[in-house]
């Protein structure tokens, strides 16, 4: 199990932190597919290389702005860890973003690099490899920007309560997208139970549409073509913070397990009063204590982002509170 949280300093505005572990229950799994990567203040960066902390400084990166994304990658498509790590790397050449428009055109961008390249490399006929990406960029002064992909998550830990602010890429959604689901049923299948299909990946590409063809370009889910109860939730967009909350980045091996809904609820507790690496360090220790009964042994990766007073601005609910200093 990998804890960061020293290794960088966010400055007085920004509390950070990340933990990725193999798993958790009887039959842990041998390789550690997931990723993840902070950038601080200062342009320094951590992400796992080869399944071990990696550390390096990113060029030209303007003081105050930050990076933080979680990526899950799908071994069952081979090369899972690969995709991941090969999309970390990319996102480590992408410069400092202040609007969603060029943050969504330079992944964009780099998913169809990838994408190429990975369908260069294999076996003729074989589709490439995949993997989600969660990804808050966080200008100075400015609120965080969202860009999303996949079935990991971005939790909002407030209140007592933990609210999620994505919507999950998967067959369930596909069909609330079509009017074949509704919110009740769409919730119940998408955080009530927990399956291991997905619909739109990083690299992979899509197969959100009418077609049993998946398409090779990423589909941004939002007002357009999201149900009514999903409208809010777009893939690509400003987020709005609160005062006092914590955000959690998060891969799907936490709620891969008999009722996801109960172990989400443990969070806000496990999180109150909690600096960033406090709060991952109990999520993952908890976690491993104590797995949720019917455990599908997944990768765990989890971050964890307080805001100090005046670090965003254009909020929801007046500007975010939390501890500053080191992620």
């Amino acid at each position: 199990m990998h804890l960061i949280k020293d290794e960088l300093d966010f400055g007085p505005w920004l509390d950070a932190a990340a933990g990725s572990s193999v798993g958790a229950g009887l039959l842990p799994r041998r390789e550690n597919q997931d990723n993840f990567l902070l950038i601080d203040a200062s342009g320094h960066a951590v992400c796992l290389s080869q399944q071990a902390p990696f550390h390096c400084q990113v060029p030209n990166w303007p003081r105050g702005h930050a990076r933080a994304a979680v990526l899950d990658g799908m071994g069952g498509h081979g090369n899972g860890r690969e995709a991941a790590e090969a999309a970390v790397q990319g996102l480590l050449d992408i410069p400092a973003c202040h609007d969603t428009a060029s943050l969504s055109a330079h992944l964009d961008h780099l998913h169809a690099r990838l994408q190429a390249g990975f369908a260069t490399a294999g076996p003729a006929q074989a589709r490439p490899p995949g993997t989600t990406l969660t990804l808050l960029e966080i200008p100075a002064g400015q609120a965080p920007l969202l860009y999303h992909v996949g079935d990991s998550r971005l939790y909002e830990i407030s209140d007592g309560t933990a609210s999620v602010l994505t919507v999950d890429h998967v067959p369930a959604t596909v069909y609330a997208m079509r009017g074949a689901l509704d919110e009740t049923r769409w919730r119940a299948s998408v955080h009530g139970e927990h399956h291991p299909q997905i619909s739109q990946a990083f690299i992979l590409g899509n197969a959100l549409g009418d077609s049993l063809q998946l398409d090779t370009p990423l589909r941004a889910l939002d007002a357009g073509n999201l149900p009514p109860f999903l409208a809010h939730l777009g893939d690509r967009r400003v987020l709005q913070v609160r005062r006092g909350a914590c955000y959690l980045l998060a891969s799907d091996g936490f709620w891969a397990c008999a009722d996801p809904l109960a172990l989400v609820a443990r969070w806000p507790s496990l999180c109150a009063g909690k600096s960033a690496a406090q709060a991952v360090s109990a999520l993952l220790g908890d976690f491993h204590a104590h797995p949720p009964a019917g455990l599908y042994s997944d990768n765990i990766t989890i971050l964890a982002l307080r805001f100090a007073p005046g670090s965003a601005s254009g909020t929801a609910g007046g500007q975010v509170a939390g501890q500053g200093g080191h992620g």
